[in-house]
């Protein structure tokens, strides 16, 4: 374990890094594009230690632990063997919305219906929560109080010209919300987000993801050859500008040679740097990037060479630092490297979508038995999920679940019975234990501790 280390970059998952002798890899902050192989620039840590899943809700504000910070003493693991069930009170939100626009849904079960009904999924979900930025949103007060937080949650060494001027160009009605509700005379929106995992190689899921009314996809969504697997229909794809240029570079060996382009799709930025900021405001008024890492390129060569106002959503810093909070607070936000830390790009997508539709499924995403698939489901051969520093994978797979037992969402979920013939000699995937809800006794356990 001793001498000195070098990083390598991962083919796998474009933008971070990986460090030999680790199981995680390091990204730096915010996770950078790749030239030649070698990191534009970002300091090489130290190996990381594993993380067990964890859930650490926590009273607000959501604080990031600076570059310097130690793990704190004992682990995750260790405190697992003495959690305690008892009821569990959310944290508050981070604005106090004036009041809830979401209505009340005519499908047999929504979410929002099956999360009120849940004891600790009801007092979880904040609906009334702003998803989208757009220019109104903006004002003294609002920069004022987000200039505090670090990226993704606020606008925290971002210039003042580089975010107003973004915003104000976000004047369309469309820029309000996520989708037209009037589009859909039934009233029962149905959504699907498709991830990226292995799971989906084989799975013949196409024409159910593509009889859902509306279809998220994100980076690397290599559609072509997988159509009867994954289907072919989109309405949002999610990204950052840098997991979408990296995703261009790491997955072009299997056809994934440019960003979805269509009429009808919109675009959901997840602002977690300047530059996503700035490619917004280029690509809108349809110029090349003036400044920045990404100075010099062409926005239209991404969304095509009509794209307005109306094709782009960005997705608001105090839902971020909501769902964050509420949902996905992991245990890496303590350790040394925590303010790299944010929820997955798959992650994010799947939380914008369960509070903005009335149904959701999701396919490709992680579940308790992911070490049985590749870790994308276009690979030819088997690639192990490999976890990463800037990501609680686990975490999600945990949330995951307890929302599909919860009936909030559908997961899909799959097993495969050459891997069953084999359990009684072969070591089986560390499983979510069955019965038991560790996502809401993680909650508790972080309760218990702050009293």
């Amino acid at each position: 374990m001793g001498g000195s280390r070098h990083v390598a970059t991962s083919s796998t998952h474009p933008g971070d890094l990986h460090i030999p002798g680790s199981h995680r890899f390091y990204c730096t902050a915010p996770c950078l594009s790749w030239r030649g192989g070698v990191g534009m620039r970002g300091s090489v840590p130290p190996p990381l230690i594993p993380v067990s899943p964890s859930s650490l809700l926590q009273p607000e504000p959501l604080l990031l632990a600076p570059s310097g910070t130690s793990r704190p003493a004992g682990s995750h693991r260790a405190l697992r063997g003495s959690l305690e069930r008892e009821s569990f009170k959310p944290s508050s939100q981070p604005e106090e919305p004036k009041h809830n626009r979401r209505q009340p849904s005519p499908c047999p079960r929504s979410v929002v219906e099956a999360a009120k009904a849940h004891p600790t999924f009801g007092e979880l979900f904040q609906f009334a929560t702003p998803v989208l930025m757009w220019d109104q949103h903006f004002s003294p007060e609002t920069w004022n109080r987000l200039k505090e937080r670090h990226v993704p949650y606020g606008w925290q060494g971002l210039s003042h010209a580089a975010v107003s001027s973004t915003l104000r160009l976000l004047n369309a009605s469309a820029n309000r919300h996520l989708f037209d509700r009037r589009r859909f005379p039934g009233g029962c929106v149905r959504c699907a987000v498709v991830g990226n995992g292995g799971i989906l190689n084989g799975s013949r899921q196409g024409e159910a993801i593509d009889a859902h009314d509306l279809v998220f996809r994100l980076n690397g969504a290599v559609i072509r050859g997988f159509e009867e697997d994954v289907g072919t229909k989109i309405s949002f794809y999610g990204f950052t500008v840098n997991t979408m240029k990296n995703s261009l570079i790491a997955y072009e060996e299997y056809g994934f040679t440019q960003i979805p382009q269509a009429e009808d799709l919109k675009y959901i930025f997840i602002p977690s740097d300047v530059r996503d900021y700035i490619m917004l405001r280029s690509a809108i008024q349809g110029s090349p990037v003036p400044e920045g890492s990404d100075k010099g390129d062409e926005p239209r060569k991404y969304f095509g060479p009509e794209a307005s106002a109306e094709k782009f959503k960005l997705l608001h810093p105090d839902f971020l630092h909501y769902l964050t909070a509420r949902f996905l607070r992991s245990e890496l936000l303590n350790m040394q490297y925590g303010h790299l830390y944010m929820p997955s790009t798959g992650a994010l997508m799947l939380l914008t979508a369960l509070h903005t539709c009335d149904q959701v499924s999701a396919y490709g995403f992680i579940t308790a038995n992911y070490e049985q698939f590749s870790d994308h489901y276009y690979e030819v051969e088997k690639k192990p999920l490999v976890f990463y520093a800037n990501h609680d994978m686990l975490l999600e797979a945990e949330l995951w679940r307890s929302l599909h037992q919860a009936g909030i969402m559908e997961l899909y979920q799959r097993f495969q019975l050459e891997n069953a013939l084999h359990s009684a000699i072969t070591p089986q995937p560390k499983r979510l234990a069955p019965g038991q809800d560790k996502w809401e006794e993680s909650l508790a356990w972080r309760r218990n501790g702050l009293n």
